[in-house]
């Protein structure tokens, strides 16, 4: 809600519980929160002055009067929601009913530092704002999700590790936004807001212990229990690729555990896994993709893989068990209801997916009697700025 260290107001439960049902009547908010008739009147009388709320038609009859319909108010403002990854980043506009009015994508290439990024984010905001006729002061905030590992409070991106562009150590990145566009702005890693967005997406089915995986050039995981982003004493989304999973094992770079998970299961592990065997001669490499063994790219991987290329397949296949195994230990930790992966590996081949999930699924202890759901969710490259915008529409001041 507004703030995590005060428990919310009456006139807070009864919006955000408005927002996640669509449509609720007088009665069935009365049964919810038990509050007196004549107090129940009064706030939804000034929810609806205050334009956070309207009526919405009336409901069907159980005897007497067909009761009033209440719904949020589309208009009452709009939310930015912004996506900072090492591969690229996007930005969205929301209204409070987290409906997207308008989204944008972009690549983070070499020349992508942090003032580049804003300065783009702020010319596509103006630009959003004019073609829908909206005023900047209809803006209630933007939200970043943004590679970790962060500083929350302070609205400071940290030490991120793969950016193409240089500049991302110790980056003042709300701040920067703040300045830029004239909006108020929070910070949550995008792990996290990937998750509070896809679990906006499910809340139909009111899942409540969640896990959440993003598989891409690094990999980051996040958790909620009862409902909760689950934060840690410090940020430090990526940790999870440092789970070791071989004690005698490779690692993938100079300070990183040896043996750790993101040394087979990421991005970067395929890269230099296929380099290492081109430059043996191995695998067919050099004369299937006509590269230098430097030069080999995921997307040429990935080419390869569609085109059913043997080392390919065996490449994706071993990444695939190896994440499968790391899933398998989070959830026998964690005991999720529901595990939700992303990231350009989870969507890059139907057979990447399924093959990590299988694995997944062999390691799990207690199964078949406890079978989590396995889902790539969603809003799927859309969940971080969803995620994000979804933070500052709880944050706003009702």
């Amino acid at each position: 809600m507004n703030s995590a260290s005060r428990l919310p107001t009456s006139k807070e439960l009864i919006y955000y519980h408005i927002a996640e049902q669509g449509v609720v009547s007088k009665a069935e908010l009365q049964d919810r929160f038990r509050i007196p008739s004549s107090t129940l009147t009064r706030t939804l009388e000034e929810m609806t002055a205050d334009g956070l709320i309207r009526a919405s038609g009336l409901g069907p009859s159980s005897g007497g009067r067909r009761p009033i319909l209440y719904e949020t108010d589309p208009g009452y403002g709009y939310f930015f929601g912004l996506e900072i990854s090492r591969f690229h980043s996007s930005l969205g506009l929301f209204d409070v009913r987290m409906n997207p009015k308008s989204f944008t994508r972009w690549r983070m290439d070499e020349a992508m530092t942090p003032e580049r990024l804003i300065a783009h984010a702020g010319h596509n905001i103006k630009a959003i704002l004019y073609d829908h006729k909206i005023e900047p002061s209809q803006v209630r905030g933007i939200g970043i999700g943004a590679v970790g590992p962060l500083d929350r409070e302070r609205g400071v991106i940290l030490e991120p590790l793969y950016f193409a562009a240089p500049g991302w150590e110790d980056v003042p990145i709300c701040r920067m936004a703040e300045e830029a566009t004239g909006f108020r702005a929070q910070l949550e890693n995008g792990a996290n807001a990937a998750l509070m967005g896809e679990r906006w997406a499910l809340r139909a089915s009111n899942p409540q212990h969640l896990l959440y995986m993003h598989a891409g050039v690094g990999l980051r995981s996040a958790m909620m229990s009862n409902g909760r982003i689950v934060h840690g004493s410090i940020d430090m989304e990526g940790a999870v690729g440092q789970m070791i999973i071989q004690a005698d094992g490779t690692r993938l770079q100079e300070g990183g555990n040896f043996g750790a998970l993101e040394a087979y299961a990421s991005i970067q592990a395929l890269e230099k896994q296929a380099r290492s065997l081109a430059k043996l001669g191995r695998g067919g490499w050099t004369d299937q993709l006509r590269l230098a063994p430097e030069q080999i790219r995921y997307e040429d991987l990935l080419q390869a893989l569609r085109e059913g290329h043997p080392s390919a397949v065996e490449l994706f296949d071993s990444a695939a068990a190896y994440l499968g195994i790391g899933l398998a230990n989070m959830i026998n930790l964690f005991h999720p209801e529901t595990v939700i992966l992303g990231g350009s590996l989870i969507y890059s081949d139907e057979r990447f997916y399924r093959a990590a999930i299988d694995a997944a699924r062999q390691h799990v202890y207690y199964y078949p009697a406890y079978q989590p759901v396995f889902t790539k969710g969603e809003l799927r490259e859309d969940a971080v700025a969803t995620g994000a915008a979804l933070m500052m529409w709880r944050s706003m001041e009702i």
